[in-house]
């Protein structure tokens, strides 16, 4: 395992979030250290409330810590404002959600072009029908996503997040809301595409089947790391 923050996709050292409630200050993570190198899969699994969802939203850049360092390809998160972290995340980043997190009054087409034309690079329309045919769905693009199934969306949200060929992917529960056989094929699609950008892939996922199909898993569980 690479060592120096130059040689590493992401680099978290002694992380911890904590949010006020009613009854006082609640611990979500404890000091959670973790390396992960570029091109790697990883897995992060645990019961619910372990804290997973939280540990990527930091990763990603989409919330502040309470303390600790991220790196995130290079750059220091934890010195970023949300301007610069939005920057970052633009260039390195793409996401896939549990709930696909499509724009409802854009069609397939559009949803996976709106990458590339928030930043401005490449031929928006060229790539994202090249993807959206390399995900099967060229006889989709000018339907909307509630003309969709679940396992449609899911491979448009899959296009979308690969589109900007991003140094690292984040996913949040990708198969969650499908079926035993969508999820199977969105699977494969996920790691065919991975694989072929040499992407570094970030999951968190319930499904141990999914994350044995990742080179490391790591186990949370009340808020840290568990040793392994």
């Amino acid at each position: 395992m690479p060592t120096s923050t130059q040689e590493l996709a992401i680099e978290v050292k002694q992380l911890q979030q904590r949010v006020p409630t009613l009854d006082g200050e609640l611990q979500i993570l404890r000091d959670v250290n973790l390396q992960v190198a570029y091109g790697e899969s990883i897995a992060i699994i645990g019961p619910s409330g372990a804290g997973k969802s939280t540990l990527l939203s930091l990763l990603a850049g989409l919330d502040n810590a309470s303390s600790g360092e991220i790196w995130l390809a290079g750059g220091p998160l934890h010195q970023l404002d949300e301007e610069q972290r939005a920057a970052l995340r633009g260039k390195k980043v793409g996401f896939i959600f549990q709930s696909f997190m499509l724009v409802e009054s854009l069609t397939a087409l559009e949803n996976v072009m709106l990458p590339i034309e928030l930043s401005g690079a490449g031929n928006a329309e060229q790539e994202a029908r090249a993807l959206l045919e390399r995900v099967g769905l060229s006889h989709r693009l000018d339907h909307f996503p509630n003309q969709l199934s679940g396992g449609e969306q899911q491979r448009v949200a899959i296009a979308r997040a690969f589109v900007t060929k991003p140094d690292i992917l984040f996913a949040d529960e990708p198969t969650g809301n499908l079926d035993q056989t969508n999820s199977r094929k969105v699977e494969d699609l996920l790691f065919e595409l991975n694989k072929e950008q040499h992407t570094t892939l970030v999951l968190v996922t319930h499904d141990l089947g999914l994350a044995e199909r990742c080179q490391r898993q790591v186990e949370m569980q009340g808020g840290e790391l568990l040793p392994r």
